[in-house]
């Protein structure tokens, strides 16, 4: 299967460079994926589309100030830094740019010298390993000196960190927001429990593998980024008993369509549990739990187009995303949404 057969055209002002208030203005697309048909509303609709008896998952990963600005000892040359995944307590995987500027042994110094790393390792994913040095709380340091690691297509500063989090977010860890989410309002989640639905989290930390470019020909050849999750049991037993009474399971984003279909069985059941899931789903795939999912526009020949493409089907994605051109919907982390039932 081609990269290639997963590309569109996107005019770049339809790149949204802020997020719309209030959270649920955002616009919705709806796609009936067996008759092919498409609806247009507003996110804050969502709820005509649930019924009672469905299971809501959502991911509770929060973002964390994952950028940090600092210089290398000795020359003061400027260098960015991009925490991806913790280690262990002083460890951290990272992306660094300029990258050929941090060698094995290199020291880095951030602020006033409070927070410094040393170069420790390289990664296979073309990252490094720094170790840091503080004193302190490093989560203290971080969100005093780090920048919340906004995608590199939006150009505008953000105002407000907590619009690049979920109002559910709550664990720490990832250096992207999962976006499907960012339409949801306290409100909103309360109308939607009001309508009977049940409304469960689970964790999926988001590394920034899940939007790194696919740089292979053939879809078959990429490889996903691991990226850690946990499920726990009472949530594993709310999704398995809305099956068995013929309720769905609507996924928020593909962070939570990954995680659930990373943990379960061919029969449909999910088990509780924790690790780091590389699950790279692409059109072929056969889903054993997800029945319904809500998707931002991602970018053309991205892992979570072709995600999307194989819960829907790929013609009837990007037919859809070509009209969603056509009507002027905003794109990708800030943009609208897709319901896909």
């Amino acid at each position: 299967m081609r990269v290639a057969d997963f590309d569109f055209h996107l005019p770049p002002e339809l790149i949204a460079q802020e997020p719309i208030e209030p959270r649920d203005a955002s616009r919705l697309m709806v796609l009936h994926r067996r008759e092919g048909r498409l609806e247009h509303r507003r996110f804050r609709d969502i709820v005509n589309y649930l019924r009672p008896g469905d299971v809501m998952v959502l991911n509770s990963t929060r973002v964390i100030p994952a950028r940090l600005f600092g210089v290398r000892a000795g020359t003061g040359a400027a260098i960015e830094v991009v925490l991806l995944t913790r280690l262990d307590l002083h460890r951290w995987e990272v992306l660094v740019r300029p990258g050929r500027k941090a060698r094995t042994g290199d020291q880095l110094v951030f602020g006033d010298g409070e927070l410094r790393a040393e170069v420790v390792d390289h990664t296979a994913a073309g990252g490094r390993v720094l170790e840091f040095q503080y004193r302190g709380t490093f989560e203290e340091i971080l969100d005093r000196l780090g920048k919340m690691p906004l995608p590199p297509y939006i150009k505008k500063e953000l105002v407000d960190r907590e619009r690049y989090q979920t109002v559910y977010a709550s664990q720490p860890g990832s250096a992207a927001a999962p976006t499907a989410g960012l339409h949801f309002t306290p409100g909103l989640l309360e109308e939607i429990s009001q309508r009977g639905v049940e409304i469960v989290y689970l964790l999926l930390h988001v590394g920034l593998g899940t939007f790194r470019p696919v740089k292979v020909e053939t879809v078959e050849e990429h490889h996903m980024h691991a990226e850690y999750y946990r499920l726990d049991e009472k949530t594993a037993e709310t999704i398995n008993r809305a099956k068995e009474k013929g309720g769905r399971v609507v996924a928020v984003g593909t962070t939570s369509v990954r995680t659930l279909e990373t943990v379960s069985d061919e029969r449909g059941r999910v088990a509780p549990g924790s690790g780091w899931t590389d699950i790279f789903i692409y059109p072929g795939y056969r889903f054993r739990v997800v029945d319904a999912m809500v998707t931002n526009y991602h970018l053309p020949k991205s892992t979570l187009l072709m995600l999307a493409s194989a819960f829907a089907g790929r013609e009837q994605v990007l037919a859809a995303y070509r009209q969603a051109v056509a009507e002027g919907y905003r794109f990708f982390s800030f943009g609208d949404a897709m319901l896909i039932v």
